[in-house]
Order: C-alpha cells, then sequence, then structure tokens
C-alpha cells in the first residue's frame, strides 16, 4: 500500500489517521506541493491522479483520490476497528461533520484557491489570511454545535470519520494563527485525540517530508 501525500496536507493527514488506527502499514510517497511549481502536476503523478491533488491511495490495483472516498474504502475493505458507529443514524451523523469539514471549509482554503485569490484577483498576504481565517472560523463554528455533549470523541467514546476530519483541519487552523475560543469542545476533542499514537504519528511534523 502506498500514500501519496504532502506532509502539510490536511486530507493526506486524514488518511495517515485513519492507516494508523487501522493498523495498515503503507509507503508514504511525499509530493511536494509548491516545489518547482507543484510536483502534483507532474505527468507521472497526473497519471495516478488527473485532478493534480494529494492524497491519493494505491492498494493493490485500486489507485484511489479524495479524502473521503479512501476513508469509505478503507472502513470497507478493513472494517477493524471501525472507524463509523455501529448504527446508520450515528454513521449519517460522523458522515455530516466530515463532509462539513471536508466539502466546505477544507476547500476554500486549499492552495490552488489561495493562489487563485492572488493572481486572478490581487489578494494580499493580509487579505489571503483573513480570507482563510473568515471560512474556517465560519465552518468550524458550525461543526462545534455538530458534536456531542459528552464524550472525549466527535460522536462520543469511538473516534470515527468525524475526528479524523477535524483534526487536522484544526492543524490548519493553528497554522493561520485563527481564533478558535468560541469552539471550546472541538479544543477538548483535539486535546483527546493527539494524546492517541495513531494521531500522533500521523501529525505533519512526525512525517518524513516535514521541512
Amino acid at each position: 500500500m502506498k500514500l501519496y501525500g504532502y506532509w502539510r496536507s490536511s486530507a493526506a493527514y486524514r488518511i495517515r489517521i485513519a492507516l494508523n488506527i487501522k493498523g495498515l502499514e503503507y509507503e508514504n510517497v511525499p509530493v511536494h506541493l509548491l516545489r518547482d511549481g507543484g510536483e502534483q502536476n507532474r505527468p507521472e503523478y497526473l497519471a495516478l491522479n488527473p485532478q493534480a491533488r494529494v492524497p491519493t491511495l494505491v492498494d493493490g490495483d485500486l489507485t484511489l483520490g479524495q479524502s473521503v472516498a479512501i476513508l469509505e474504502y478503507l472502513e470497507e475493505e478493513y472494517p477493524s476497528p471501525p472507524l463509523l458507529p455501529p448504527d446508520p443514524p450515528g454513521r449519517a451523523r460522523a458522515r455530516q461533520i466530515t463532509l462539513a469539514i471536508a466539502c466546505d471549509i477544507h476547500p476554500l482554503n486549499n492552495v490552488r484557491v489561495l493562489k487563485y485569490l492572488e493572481t486572478q484577483f490581487g489578494a494580499t498576504q493580509e487579505g489571503r489570511d483573513n480570507w482563510y481565517r473568515h471560512w474556517i472560523r465560519d465552518g468550524l463554528a458550525a461543526v462545534e454545535k455538530m458534536v456531542s455533549a459528552r464524550g472525549p470523541c466527535c460522536l462520543g467514546e469511538q473516534v470515527t470519520f468525524a475526528d479524523v476530519a477535524l483534526i487536522p483541519q484544526l492543524y490548519n487552523a493553528r497554522r493561520f494563527r485563527t481564533p478558535l475560543d468560541d469552539c471550546p469542545r472541538l479544543l477538548a476533542i483535539e486535546q483527546h485525540c493527539l494524546k492517541l499514537p495513531a494521531f500522533d504519528r500521523a501529525r505533519p511534523e512526525n512525517q518524513p517530508d516535514a521541512v
């Protein structure tokens, strides 16, 4: 199994957490998103992932992009330990939080969007950072209301997709000095999860390509 990713990519971070939780061995293949115009744009990588994004998972004959699709694949192919609750309402709530982060918060703040704001609309670094912070804070404020009021994780006692998506997004928030004082429940979940070995090993600064 190979995971193509970038050490600071929150989408790749999600998959590292999931692989670690499930105890799956994998080769970490770095794809530098900034060097030489972005290694994700090289023909050999585009042959794996036509979207020119990370992560990409290769498992046998399967080559798969999009982090949420990868999470779903891992859950079906390697179901133990599970990352979704056993009941349909619980699974739906886990997916709701995951998609709120992966589809509504993260896409507005990735590298290609920030570059487009700069090159096409003349956004300054301060303007880009304010854009970033606005959408993260707006999205996480909503997620704060979605998570359970009980238990150490997003939906109680069990780590789910929701936690796997949340922790990398909080890492991004901290990178851009986003105020998080109105998200005390999310911060408590973060504190718990980062003590777990699977989350700790997946931290960006613990990756071989970290700079």
